[in-house]
């Protein structure tokens, strides 16, 4: 119907051009006020700290350009998402209940958990990075630890897990190919919240201009489109805006970048990206959908296991696996070029496998 069809449209197309509106100001204030790292910080890399020496290291890793460059470019795309959910709440309930629908996507069952952690995690992510870029002199404190990160990432993911197995009473999941239902029972919480750390872990894709903006813009695209035709409408518009956001901030991260997305935007979108696929019932497709993602966090995982298991022998120049192909000698507009088209294709895999 052309009402659901508008109803992804419309906050879509208004997030993308309120985030080109607010970028302007956001970004006169982050060059205003240099909210730039001061210092990389020693678990930016999955290599050790004295790679930084390396020629790999240093032919791929431009010091100048990354001690100049605003990082928490991130909030640039929650701030355009918040205010699109907003503003279209607040104007449907001055409208005909017909125009209201279309309009107001915030929901109980659909949006609000989602919602939640992405604002949640936008926050703690913005916390992070604020500490990195002001807590780095003397005191030597560079932002949050892993392990921080870990622990507050396992709470989001255990309140998402909760929500799921107690309000929404959801504890199975979708096999592909198949009716069969995978019903895991209490189980469905830990494995939820594994789900929810994998994906987090695939942040590490942010390390090149423009990068991480498309592939995630075409992955939630993807669900978009999962949600929309599975009737979860206010689930595809939620999808649908958040690209729209994502599309605005690589509409100026286009190289050269005028900021980074930073952990107030990778912490927020990952995290999300996991319980959209359990709210679309289609987790199972994520790894497919979201293979490029996969794919960088597994080099950085396989390069640790090799470094400390193997005598310190590495599988790659340089992880991530982006970073390697950087090492190799590939451009980086090549690079962020082919993981959108890979990321086009796999997109396209994972939905005709969603819809046989």
């Amino acid at each position: 119907m052309i009402s659901n069809a508008l109803k992804i449209i419309i906050p879509s197309l208004l997030a993308f051009w309120i985030g080109i509106a607010i970028t302007p100001t956001l970004t006169n204030m982050m060059y205003k006020h240099r909210l730039w790292k001061r210092k990389a910080r020693k678990d930016d890399v999955t290599d050790k700290p004295e790679d930084a020496i390396n020629p790999d290291f240093k032919k791929i890793h431009n010091t100048t350009a990354e001690l100049s460059t605003p990082r928490i470019g991130g909030i640039i795309i929650w701030i355009a998402i918040t205010l699109t959910v907003v503003l279209l709440w607040i104007v449907s309930n001055f409208v005909p209940e017909n125009v209201s629908e279309i309009l107001d996507f915030f929901s109980r069952g659909q949006t609000l958990i989602p919602l939640f952690a992405f604002l949640v995690a936008s926050l703690i992510g913005l916390a992070d990075d604020l500490l990195q870029i002001f807590g780095g002199g003397r005191s030597g404190f560079e932002g949050l630890s892993r392990y921080t990160r870990f622990g507050v990432v396992v709470v989001i993911g255990l309140i998402g897990a909760l929500w799921f197995f107690l309000k929404l009473d959801i504890s199975s999941i979708a096999i592909p190919f198949t009716e069969i239902r995978w019903e895991m029972g209490w189980m469905f919480v830990p494995f939820f919240v594994v789900v929810v750390l994998g994906t987090f872990s695939s942040g590490v894709i942010d390390g090149i201009d423009g990068l991480s903006g498309g592939v995630l813009a075409i992955i939630y695209s993807a669900f978009a489109m999962i949600a929309y035709f599975t009737g979860l409408y206010d689930i595809a518009a939620l999808c649908g805006v958040i690209a729209g956001g994502t599309l605005a901030f690589l509409w100026f991260n286009i190289p050269p970048a005028r900021f980074y997305m930073g952990e107030t935007g990778m912490l927020g979108l990952t995290i999300t990206l996991a319980i959209v696929a359990f709210l679309t019932d289609s987790v199972l497709l994520l790894p497919v959908i979201a293979f490029p993602l996969v794919a960088t966090s597994l080099s950085s995982a396989i390069q640790l296991v090799s470094k400390k298991f193997f005598g310190g022998k590495k599988v790659f120049k340089i992880a991530p696996l982006h970073h390697h192909f950087e090492a190799l000698g590939w451009s980086r507009e090549k690079i962020t070029m082919r993981y959108w088209v890979l990321t086009v294709f796999c997109a396209f895999v994972g939905l005709m496998i969603a819809f046989l």
